[in-house]
């Protein structure tokens, strides 16, 4: 049937008189507009209940390509100047060696304690305790920590501290706690510190 027939059919057709149990009765032309509703709504229910989830797939997965190329020039980078990074860190290494070779391979534990003494004294503060603590060895070097309490005037206490730290040794200082002797009075102060020296630990950079 050529199309200008069909459409003249369809017009000829009085829609109210179609039976909707007896679809097989129907005229040819009205088979053929059903048949191209019902292929459209297919269409249409396909697109919106399987097309888009796969859109949404596909986003999905361009969001990820995004991801590993970035990761990949990261690494493509990585690997290009893996040998500059693996020089340089040799170069480290080597220095930080050096370094720590300047640090005594034996703890002189008796002058430092009388450095610490006479900075004290000579700062006017009163010792109440300077006591060495158990060594804690590191990869590299061992710290020798030395607990000391004192008591004095506040300005007395910055000149101390401030002379501990300019001694010829490496010493550190942590775990600071200024209190007054008489609790309601601080024209006298105590303080107690953790006071660390170190010495290379020459078994642990051979490792």
């Amino acid at each position: 049937m050529k199309t200008p027939e069909w459409f003249d059919s369809l017009r000829r057709i009085d829609f109210s008189d179609l039976d909707l149990n007896n679809i097989g009765s129907w005229p040819t032309a009205v088979k053929g507009l059903a048949g191209s509703l019902l292929a459209v709504l297919v269409l249409v229910l396909g697109y919106n209940f399987y097309l888009q989830d796969l859109e949404a797939q596909l986003e999905q997965a361009r969001g990820k390509e995004i991801t590993l190329k970035e990761q990949f020039a990261d690494k493509a980078h990585m690997a290009a100047n893996l040998e500059l990074y693996s020089a340089q860190m040799k170069e480290m290494e080597n220095s930080f060696g050096a370094l720590l070779r300047q640090l005594p391979s034996v703890t002189e534990v008796p002058g430092l304690l009388e450095d610490i003494t006479r900075t004290g004294l000579g700062s006017g503060l009163e010792f109440e305790e300077i006591k060495l603590l158990p060594e804690v060895t590191q990869p590299f070097y061992i710290e020798l920590p030395i607990q000391i309490t004192v008591t004095g005037a506040y300005h007395d206490l910055a000149t101390f501290v401030s002379g501990v730290a300019g001694l010829p040794r490496i010493v550190t200082l942590h775990d600071f706690e200024v209190v007054p002797v008489t609790p309601g009075s601080g024209s006298k102060l105590r303080m107690s510190i953790l006071a660390k020296t170190y010495r290379y630990n020459d078994k642990g950079l051979d490792k």
